[in-house]
């Protein structure tokens, strides 16, 4: 595809090429128009000739002419044509006949006395000959040029036109989207705001000697809003915007993607001042020398070209390049290095100010109702990218939609949250009551553990809905972004993950498959807080975890090994023991309320669904609160915290000691 150019560049030789061509392609379409205009008009105008004497002068006489016509040439060539009343049998149609005599004023004097239509006209041959000769030459030169010449002249970018680079061009006025379009990510745009001043006012950086970064590599989790960081970034300083993929790069002819390395930058250059964004680099910038896994020379010889372009501008010519991935760990490092990509700003998923900002944001092509609050879902959705809170706000817009609401109530945004994190509500998949009971046990046991331990998330929900690929869920919410965990907390995250196994054991005396996740979850927790983190007493502060590297990183395949077998089984040792020892308190937490464990499970079975407050009311009063009850007790507690702040200990989750066998 070959974009327009920029208004200032309209004296280009780009812009020069498309009248041509369109010129060309209407001149070939006229010549063809004419040609079968030709071939027609031939075919329908057959005159027979006829002689002057005797054939003319009885036609003449017996009135048998019904019009003719008398034609004098610029030539000087005379002659008349005309249709006689006699039908040709071939045709069905007036026979026509033409005679060669010179136009005299006896032979007027004699149609005019009997009485025969006729006109004179005139008419140029010469002009008719030159365009009947002229038209199939020109459609074997057309031919010529779009079949065989234009691919010529493509031939060292590539075959048809391969080796063209496919950036896409967005002009200023086209371009619509600013800063006032991008929230969570404040940082990143303070760190970009230098190179919109730059593509505003060069002089002011050249002047003080400063050099602006050649690239900028945008680094972050997907999602995050790099690509629409890079076309703000275009709109704020209204430059033109080239977008491209990495993947855009490569293709199956050998050499294609180089070409369209150097076709992007001298398009770029014709532009400047512009942006050249590329997104997912990684798909062209991994790093080189593969080893065992062996290399990709196309994806090489691309590399290579786009490092030899990055390094051979200058950004005085007012080029930047913006580069987006999210997996700088497997980009090559000449790709990084300063003079390439001079900056790497990290776009990472935005907080509860951010998340609030983002659902603004997207909210404004929506009708929301007044009790839709928007600071209650940001609390509600940490972790979340801008692309699922643009999806959350979506799907409320459907879920209210489908039942006919007048806006977006705040229940449609908490079931979209929910749909969005966990999936959607299954009720298709029907649960004998065997299965139900089994998974209200299940759900009940994460629900009350996780109630009782301490310092884990606030629950949410508990529901026995299958759910996404769950048949039960039991859902927190925290209160607030974290950065780090402790280890306290972390023992409580692996002892409420065992609830549910706890609780099929000791009431069914049998544990099912339900619970594969959940061990697959605190396995990894353990194995985490052993190797990376160092909290076993045991090996001490002390990190063991050696990543494996991949094999198409090019990284070094045999690595002396970084601990002993002996430390290795010390490992698996300690993970068993973080492991059981939840375990064993999930147990004795279940088995000192019991009661609370089956009353929730029964109220599961028939309501399906419980909140955070309903197992809060289980856990600490044995039932269900009215409202009434409800708002007398959050009185109470408001009310002791303004006189005494609480002196309530966390619960001890202490190790206890690994039951024997």
């Amino acid at each position: 595809m070959e974009p327009s150019i920029f208004s200032r560049k309209e004296q280009g030789p780009n812009k020069q090429q498309m009248p041509f061509r369109g010129l060309a392609i209407w001149l070939l379409l006229l010549a063809l128009f004419l040609t079968t205009f030709q071939i027609f008009s031939q075919r329908q105008e057959k005159y027979h000739t006829i002689a002057y004497s005797p054939d003319l002068i009885q036609l003449v006489e017996k009135n048998r002419i019904k019009n003719c016509e008398v034609i004098m040439e610029v030539s000087g060539l005379q002659y008349i044509r005309g249709e006689t009343l006699d039908v040709d049998e071939a045709t069905g149609k007036p026979r026509k006949f033409k005679v060669d005599v010179p136009v005299t004023d006896d032979l007027i004097k004699m149609l005019r006395d009997k009485n025969v239509s006729f006109q004179f006209k005139t008419q140029n041959p010469y002009l008719w000959q030159v365009l009947s000769g002229a038209v199939p030459f020109l459609l074997v030169l057309g031919l010529l040029y779009f079949l065989f010449v234009r691919q010529m002249k493509l031939a060292g970018k590539g075959a048809m036109s391969f080796g063209k680079s496919r950036a896409r061009l967005m002009t200023r006025d086209k371009n619509t989207i600013t800063f006032e379009d991008v929230a969570g990510v404040d940082e990143a745009k303070d760190e970009v705001q230098e190179i919109i001043e730059f593509l505003k006012d060069p002089k002011r950086f050249q002047k003080l000697g400063g050099r602006i970064p050649k690239g900028v590599l945008l680094v972050g989790p997907p999602g995050t809003g790099k690509t629409l960081l890079a076309k703000a970034i275009a709109g704020e300083a209204q430059v033109p915007f080239f977008s491209i993929s990495g993947s855009d790069f490569v293709e199956m002819f050998v050499g294609v993607g180089a070409s369209r390395v150097r076709d992007m930058f001298e398009q770029g250059k014709k532009n400047a001042p512009c942006i050249i964004f590329i997104d997912e680099i990684d798909a062209v910038g991994r790093s080189r020398f593969s080893g065992i896994g062996g290399g990709h020379d196309e994806r090489e010889q691309t590399l290579n070209a786009l490092l030899v372009e990055m390094d051979g501008f200058d950004t005085q010519e007012g080029v930047i390049i913006i580069a987006a991935t999210n997996r700088p760990d497997v980009l090559d490092q000449a790709l990084l290095r300063p003079g390439r990509f001079d900056r790497q700003i990290v776009v990472d998923l935005p907080g509860l100010e951010g998340r609030e900002a983002i659902l603004k944001i997207h909210s404004r092509r929506v009708k929301l109702a007044t009790n839709a609050d928007l600071r209650r879902v940001a609390r509600g959705t940490p972790g979340f990218s801008g692309a699922d809170l643009s999806n959350l706000i979506n799907e409320a817009a459907l879920l209210a939609a489908r039942r006919g609401a007048e806006g977006i109530e705040h229940k449609d945004l908490e079931e979209a949250r929910d749909k969005v994190r966990w999936g959607r509500e299954r009720r298709s998949r029907i649960l004998d009551d065997k299965e139900k009971k089994l998974t209200a046990y299940h759900e009940s046991g994460h629900a009350i553990v996780l109630q009782l331990v301490g310092d884990t998330e606030p629950l949410h929900k508990v529901t026995i809905i299958p759910r996404g690929a769950s048949l039960g869920s039991t859902m927190q919410l925290p209160e607030k972004d974290r950065y780090t965990e402790s280890q306290r907390k972390l023992i409580s995250m692996i002892t409420g993950l065992m609830g549910g196994r706890s609780a099929e054991e000791l009431v069914f005396g049998d544990v099912t498959t339900g619970a594969s996740s959940d061990l697959r979850q605190a396995s990894h927790i353990a194995r985490m807080m052993v190797c990376e983190w160092g909290m076993s007493p045991a090996l001490g502060p002390q990190s063991f975890g050696e990543r494996e590297e991949l094999l198409f990183l090019g990284r070094e395949v045999s690595r002396s090994q970084e601990f002993s077998e002996e430390t290795a089984r010390k490992i698996d040792e300690e993970v068993t023991r973080i492991i059981r020892e939840c375990h064993a308190r999930a147990v004795d937490i279940l088995k000192t309320h019991r009661d609370r464990l089956d009353m929730m499970a029964q109220l599961l079975i028939e309501r399906e669904t419980l909140d955070g407050r309903d197992v809060a009311d289980i856990v600490e009063h044995g039932r269900l609160l009215s409202e009434v009850e409800r708002t007398e007790q959050d009185e109470k507690k408001d009310a002791a915290e303004k006189e005494e702040p609480s002196n309530r200990k966390p619960i001890d989750i202490a190790p206890h000691p690994m039951p024997q066998s």
